[in-house]
């Protein structure tokens, strides 16, 4: 997770979840082909369009990979919304916690570290966290020191600090994986409570990324096609 180049390195990760508001929602979804059953009508948000919200990409990534797709093509994650929408399940309300919290957005497509953060958030909506079982989509953030700094070297130690162990574990308090999650985890440095709180590893098990190039590719195509298949 770091530029061939030496230029970012990639602090911390989330993938693609389902958060779901259990008062309003019996069964928690845990595929891409759940959503599409007819119990879940009206009920299927993003967090914005993929046209403008790189959330909501991830979700046409995610989307992608479970329909037949690739890293290197998401026209079927595409077109999977556009049958979601033909279900009368996807709705095209921009999910915010407010709307997740009132039940306007009941299943909402977003980062799994923002799902997870809305249980503690909005405890009266019982939100529950399902990372889908098919399609597991990951992104990451990166670090980066200029070399204009003024001061470069204290940016540095910033950094050292931030991939230490202690620096890590603030990530993984906030819900997302810390870019040196695996290693700490075979070190067994990662508090129980914090294991606890987020969904099974296994789960994550078979994440994948896109590179830049897939993703240029990736919104070239949604900007062709969401707003002809799905709307705008």
């Amino acid at each position: 997770m770091k530029d061939p180049a030496g230029r970012w390195l990639a602090d911390y990760w989330g993938v693609i979840s389902f958060g779901v508001n259990s008062n309003v929602v019996e069964n928690v979804p845990k595929s891409w082909a759940d959503l599409l059953k007819p119990e879940y009508a009206n009920q299927v948000a993003l967090n914005g369009s993929p046209l403008s919200s790189g959330s909501a990409v991830a979700g046409v990534f995610s989307a992608a990979l479970a329909n037949g797709g690739s890293l290197g093509n998401v026209g079927p994650g595409i077109d999977f919304f556009a049958r979601l929408k033909k279900a009368g399940n996807f709705i095209p309300v921009q999910a915010t916690p407010q709307t997740i919290a009132s039940g306007q957005t009941p299943i909402v497509i977003d980062w799994d570290y923002l799902n997870l953060a809305y249980i503690k958030e909005f405890p009266a909506a019982k939100i529950k966290v399902s990372i889908p079982s098919t399609g597991v989509y990951g992104a990451h953030y990166a670090q980066a020191i200029s070399r204009y700094a003024p001061h470069p070297w204290a940016a540095r130690l910033w950094q050292e600090f931030l991939y230490s162990d202690a620096g890590q574990l603030l990530w993984l308090k906030g819900y997302s994986h810390p870019a040196r999650f695996a290693d700490m985890a075979r070190r067994k440095v990662v508090p129980a409570a914090l294991v606890r709180a987020l969904p099974s590893p296994a789960a994550y098990a078979k994440v994948r990324f896109a590179n830049p190039t897939q993703n240029d590719r990736a919104s070239k195509l949604i900007a062709k096609d969401w707003p002809r298949k799905v709307g705008a």
